[in-house]
């Protein structure tokens, strides 16, 4: 086995350098990190050699990279400048290692300066265009959840899928969540059954970072990402507080509270994260009988173990556990599970889950430019629920091994090559506790999926590291659907100072779970049809991207814009259009593409202040027959804007966000009787977000309003006054339905 393993990487490590074409070019650098005089990274900061054209960016943890060109005189000046932070000038004598430390101007506090200014950023020596969103940026407001963390972001859309219980997806470039991955730690844990409630059981306090990717990326995580990715990094033993607790409570009367506690010793660290949310009141502001927002009692527990270092030789160990167990329920306002579940005395939609999972990343290092890693993830989910008269019962366990070898003997030159095995077991039942609609799709549904793989990524940098040319592939064997070939290539080039082009195109494939990935074929009362057995979903995705980073004074800012269009070649999703009582699930092999444009900016126009906003365009069509069909629950067009202001002291801080929402096409509902119909179109709307933070360290005191202008989609069920009845529909939301909702919170935090 081992012999295999080694003939196989070496295979794969001269293949990859065959495609490539490589003549690897050689060449000296000016490296380091840049940190505040605390050792706190600098993200972002501009770092540049005067008098020439040699310039760049710090990346998300700190580090730089500029390359050493023939003609540069010695002694050559190495300048880093960062808002809020004194230029430095350091005088280096010619390539090799150099520590900046930039000191705070006197105006402001370090961590006010980094609160304010580093909260989000594009990654800019990062070939993969990826969006840094980290935990100072999610204090800017409530973020309770993962579903609720992207207020200021453009990239990520928030999306209900079934009102009554408040199911959520997260959506890029306007395509089911289904079609990004996202990732815990690098792992997989949300997907299948923990797909449908798995973005509102994270808390966002435990978060420190989340990176967001759009279009083709990385073949290291798997062959499901399409759309894009978004990886979520918890709290991590090194850089986490000795303590640290969230308390939040809001208008409707719903309350979280949220703790981090860290042990730590020789070459280990170990935080323990607690958590819990109690449910709100029962209100039902627009009269139609239904409860406004589930009633969600849930806890969650996460231990994790940092053993030795990655950077040194030798053995380091990053490991974690969690479990997670919830309860919540929905429906009209006396409905309660134990008296009126399968019954059609009172509706309601009730579910219970418990979740253990587990993810380790073990690493042996036996050279400075060579080691191996060794991933493994589990989870099982246990899952019971009432859907008014559906029983549906679920269990899924879930396992990924990922064994890594990486080789990186030069700057220019990295490569990771390696097996994988995903094993995947999902076996649902559905049952009715009675049938007056004569619905026929009660059984049990099992899959089981077994996916053997090997992989190669190799990055190289070329022209000076001016231009980075990433070329990744998959050979993976499902048991039942054969191999798959997934190929993904990225390129990066650095124009003129502060500037990046990118260009993306990958393939990607994924086995579909039904009814945990559209839960409305749950909620709903329309009878379910499989024409044939499943096959996998294909799409190819390409796109492009231009960033511009500036420095005028005091003013300094990033502009950039993208393109991206995904293409199905085998897609998955209900068809409503054939009959509109009946969901049909088939594969659909004619054209589905999507299309998005994006467009935003950033600056500070003055000394504490930060500005953002957006621009979003969406198309996301298919064709039947030859005529294209819009698919509904997607805005055309979408403006963000986004406004931080921080007094000098970093006492006080204000943060406001508006969106403003443009017309969606929405589902066809002409075939129902009068009374049981929607328009074919929703109208515009707005939403308007605030916060205040005063920090009297060690706490922080957030109290803030969200959908401050009160909009709300009026009755969002179709079919309210008959819930048993045919024509009942709860994923017809295109809008907010929890109305204005003020919120109070309070940190603290023991260094």
């Amino acid at each position: 086995m081992n012999l295999s393993l080694h003939f196989t990487t070496k295979a794969i490590v001269t293949l990859f350098i065959l495609l490539s074409g490589m003549t690897v070019l050689f060449s000296q650098t000016v490296h380091g990190v840049v940190t505040d005089e605390d050792d706190y990274i600098l993200p972002g900061a501009q770092v540049y050699l005067a008098g020439t054209q040699v310039s760049g960016f710090a990346d998300s943890m700190g580090g730089y990279r500029l390359p050493w060109e023939e003609g540069i005189e010695e002694p050559a000046y190495l300048i880093a400048r960062q808002v809020g932070y004194l230029p430095d000038t350091t005088v280096i004598t010619g390539p090799g290692y150099t520590h900046i430390h930039l000191v705070s101007d006197a105006r402001l506090e370090t961590i006010t300066v980094r609160d304010r200014h580093d909260g989000q950023f594009v990654d800019g020596l990062n070939p993969v265009r990826t969006e840094v969103v980290s935990a100072l940026e999610l204090q800017k407001g409530a973020c309770c959840d993962l579903a609720g963390c992207f207020n200021t972001n453009a990239t990520v859309q928030k999306n209900i899928t079934n009102v009554i219980t408040q199911a959520q997806e997260l959506r890029i470039l306007g395509l089911g969540g289904v079609y990004n991955q996202v990732l815990l730690e690098g792992f997989p844990m949300i997907q299948g059954l923990s797909y449908t409630y798995g973005v509102s059981a994270l808390p966002g306090a435990w978060v420190e970072n989340i990176y967001i990717s759009k279009g083709a990326n990385s073949v290291l995580q798997g062959w499901e990402s399409i759309s894009g990715q978004i990886n979520v990094e918890i709290r991590e033993p090194e850089t986490a507080p000795r303590a640290f607790l969230n308390g939040y409570i809001n208008s409707f009367g719903e309350k979280q509270i949220n703790g981090v506690f860290k042990q730590e010793g020789e070459g280990w660290g170990n935080l323990l994260f607690f958590h819990t949310a109690q449910q709100g009141n029962r209100r039902d502001i627009d009269k139609d009988g239904f409860l406004d927002l589930p009633l969600v009692s849930r806890y969650g527990f996460t231990d994790r173990i940092h053993l030795g270092t990655e950077t040194g030789l030798g053995w380091s160990l990053k490991a974690g556990v969690r479990l997670t167990t919830e309860e919540r329920m929905g429906g009209q306002r006396d409905y309660q599970p134990d008296d009126h579940a399968g019954t059609q005395e009172v509706y309601g939609q009730w579910v219970r889950y418990q979740e253990p999972e587990m993810w380790s990343k073990t690493a042996y290092r036996w050279h400075d430019d060579q080691r191996v890693v060794l991933f493994a993830s589990a989870l099982h989910h246990e899952q019971r629920s009432w859907y008014g008269l559906t029983r549906y019962r679920a269990k899924q366990s879930t396992a990924n091994v990922v064994l890594q070898y990486e080789w990186n003997p030069m700057e220019t030159l990295n490569l990771k090559s390696g097996v994988s095995y995903r094993y995947h077991d999902l076996d649902e039942s559905l049952s009715f506790s009675e049938n007056p609609l004569q619905l026929e799709h009660d059984g049990t549904y099992a899959r089981t999926d077994q996916v053997a793989g090997v992989f190669a990524e190799n990055t190289t940098m070329f022209l000076s590291d001016r231009l980075t040319w990433i070329l990744g592939a998959r050979l993976d064997h499902h048991q039942d659907f054969g191999v798959f070939f997934t190929p993904r290539t990225l390129l990066k080039a650095d124009l003129w100072t502060g500037s990046s082009l990118r260009g993306s195109i990958g393939w990607g494939w994924r086995t579909a779970n039904v009814f945990p990935e559209n839960v409305i074929l749950l909620a709903g009362n329309r009878n379910v049809v499989f024409p044939k057995p499943l096959t996998p979903e294909k799409a190819m995705n390409w796109g492009v991207n231009m960033s511009q980073q500036f420095y005028l004074g005091d003013l300094t800012g990033r502009w950039g814009a993208d393109y991206y269009q995904t293409r199905f070649t085998d897609q998955i999703f209900p068809d409503f259009q054939q009959d509109p009582r009946t969901a049909v699930v088939a594969n659909f092999t004619e054209p589905s593409t999507s299309r998005a444009f994006q467009t935003d900016l950033d600056f500070t126009p003055v000394q504490g202040m930060q500005v953002k906003v957006a621009y979003n365009f969406l198309e996301v069509i298919r064709e039947v027959n030859g005529q294209q069909e819009i698919l509904p629950f997607n805005s055309r067009h979408r403006l963000l804007a986004a406004l931080s202001y921080a007094t000098p002291d970093g006492r006080w801080q204000g943060d406001v966000n508006a969106h403003w929402y443009g017309p969606q096409q929405l589902p066809d509902t002409q075939g129902n009787p009068e009374g049981f119909r929607r328009p074919d179109e929703s109208p515009d709307y707005s939403v308007l977000n605030a916060q205040l933070t005063i920090r009297l360290t060690p706490f922080e005191i957030y109290t803030g309003c969200e959908n401050i202008l009160d909009f709300r989609q009026e009755r969002p069920i179709l079919g309210w006054e008959d819930p048993f009845g045919p024509y009942f529909d709860s994923s017809s939301v295109w809008g907010p339905t929890r109305g204005r909702e003020y919120y109070l919170g309070v940190r603290w935090t023991w260094e």
